[in-house]
């Protein structure tokens, strides 16, 4: 049984959907996945991030992290996003970068990839269930096979019930409101969980 390789694709401009990442990781490793932390390409312009201290902090102390390419997805078994909303939706960045894909998509590069996805807002009622189906609707297309946490462990009640997958609540600070640890790592876990069945199968 060969280990599962997975993806975590984030973008964070001020760190919470990165925290996110780091626990995905965490947890990949605790069940024996290669795994890679990978960010999106930031377009936003350097003068909007210079004006936000949060951003402009965050942005140096994460410049190590590897951005994400194509063939890190046509490399990965699974893929686990955690973008925050923007607007209601997932932001630009996530967005001009997931229209990149479309040759891989066209040479079926992307079918039968096991994705998952998880999200940030300052409040519940932000888009955060519309920002993770915005990306789902993606996948769709992809052919890829969503695995969304459902209601499958009482950790994810602790974190506010998302079924759709894991989202958290920032406050001004930028501290996350709901314990959300727990149901990222359970996240994870049904990730690699359904992306080892795909890759049993395919290998069989």
């Amino acid at each position: 049984m060969s280990k599962v390789k997975l993806a975590v694709v984030y973008y964070s401009s001020t760190g919470t959907n990165f925290q996110l990442s780091k626990w995905a990781e965490e947890a990949a490793k605790e069940h024996g996945a290669d795994v890679k932390v990978l960010k999106v390409p930031e377009t936003a312009p350097q003068e909007a991030i210079d004006s936000n201290p949060a951003w402009k902090a965050h942005a140096e102390a994460t410049k190590d992290v590897p951005e994400v390419k194509l063939d890190d997805l046509e490399w990965a078994d699974a893929i686990i996003f955690s973008v925050p909303t923007r607007f209601g939706n997932m932001p630009g960045q996530v967005k001009s970068f997931l229209d990149t894909t479309g040759g891989l998509w066209f040479k079926g590069k992307l079918v039968n990839k096991v994705v998952s996805a998880m999200t940030s807002a300052q409040n519940p009622h932000g888009g955060q269930e519309i920002t993770t189906l915005s990306l789902y609707t993606t996948m769709y297309h992809w052919g890829a096979i969503v695995v969304a946490p459902g209601y499958t462990d009482p950790v994810l009640y602790e974190a506010g019930g998302n079924p759709y997958g894991t989202s958290v609540s920032v406050n001004q600070d930028g501290e996350m409101i709901e314990n959300v640890q727990g149901a990222v790592k359970h996240q994870t876990k049904r990730t690699l969980t359904v992306a080892q069945f795909v890759k049993d199968g395919q290998n069989q």
